[in-house]
């Protein structure tokens, strides 16, 4: 894991630019600049593969890693820490990656994903499966679409971009919460009418367990009429750089047209749905928590 995201030092960087164009000491500037190089040392190196598996480094391991004096080190850390960039923790004393640079991450992969998605939409609704694409978010027990892109015929599927349908009878959903386990299942969709949809739609939530068990060993999952008659869609899990699922990319189209390229569809969801997740900083690995899951057989979709 590699915490890329920093932006909110650039500030800093751009203050000690202008600093210089004042004309203050150049002393003054290289010790700033300095200090910044050694926030930002301890920054990669506590984003570390070595540092994250262990839980963090101690001071001790941090000065050696980086050939600084423990002092020196120790102070850098308690400025860092004061600003919410890193923490520490209180039995093992060793300082990991705070919750300020996760919130910066997610802030800038959210414009990212945007920015990123498009162009896959696009390709993948004008040139490899000619229908509607969309991409998604969840909220709460709901999928948000945030943008659509629409094939080059004219016969369409409705968009939907800027409202809530279910999360437990759509593809998107079900790719979005396709890492909870069946306890996390029950308490999200505790308060849902499994009563409402297409003739297809799962009946409770172990049924809904099931179909998500069949989504995850495919790697995308599969719907058909289970929103409403006559609708077919395919989904897969985009990732955000920690692993966790962020948002969805999803086709849907009649059964008519789509039904039979279903599998096929799924793939190439699957795939451009990878490379979103890769384009955001998600290195491949099994997301957190989900590792050692029993997955179970495979079952109709």
């Amino acid at each position: 894991m590699t915490v890329r995201n920093l932006a909110s030092l650039r500030p800093v960087q751009r203050q000690l630019r202008q600093t210089h164009r004042l004309g203050y000491g150049a002393d003054v500037v290289d010790e700033q600049t300095s200090s910044l190089r050694r926030a930002l040392d301890l920054l990669d190196a506590l984003a570390s593969d070595d540092a994250v598996a262990q839980g963090g480094w101690g001071v001790n391991r941090l000065a050696a890693h980086l050939g600084r004096d423990k002092s020196q080190v120790s102070r850098t850390l308690r400025v860092l820490a004061d600003a919410g960039y890193i923490e520490r923790d209180a039995e093992s004393m060793r300082y990991r990656i705070g919750w300020h640079v996760f919130a910066l991450a997610s802030r800038a992969a959210d414009q990212r994903l945007l920015t990123a998605a498009a162009p896959i939409l696009r390709r993948l609704a004008e040139r490899e499966l000619s229908e509607r694409i969309h991409l998604s978010v969840l909220k709460g027990t709901e999928v948000l679409t945030l943008l659509t892109q629409a094939p080059p015929h004219v016969l369409q599927t409705v968009a939907w971009v800027g409202r809530l349908v279910p999360a437990h009878n759509t593809s998107s959903g079900r790719s979005l919460v396709i890492d909870l386990g069946r306890a996390e299942l029950a308490r999200l969709f505790a308060r849902t009418d499994f009563g409402v949809g297409g003739p297809n739609a799962p009946r409770d939530v172990d049924e809904l367990y099931e179909r998500i068990l069949v989504a995850r060993l495919a790697g995308f999952a599969i719907i058909d009429e289970e929103y409403e008659p006559g609708l077919v869609a395919a989904s897969a899990p985009v990732r955000g750089f920690r692993g966790d699922v962020v948002a969805a990319l999803n086709v849907s189209g009649p059964k008519f047209r789509l039904g039979s390229r279903l599998p096929f569809a799924g793939e190439k969801i699957k795939a451009a749905a990878d490379e979103l997740s890769t384009q955001l900083g998600w290195d491949g690995r099994s997301p957190l928590g989900l590792a050692g899951r029993a997955v179970g057989p495979k079952l109709p979709a």
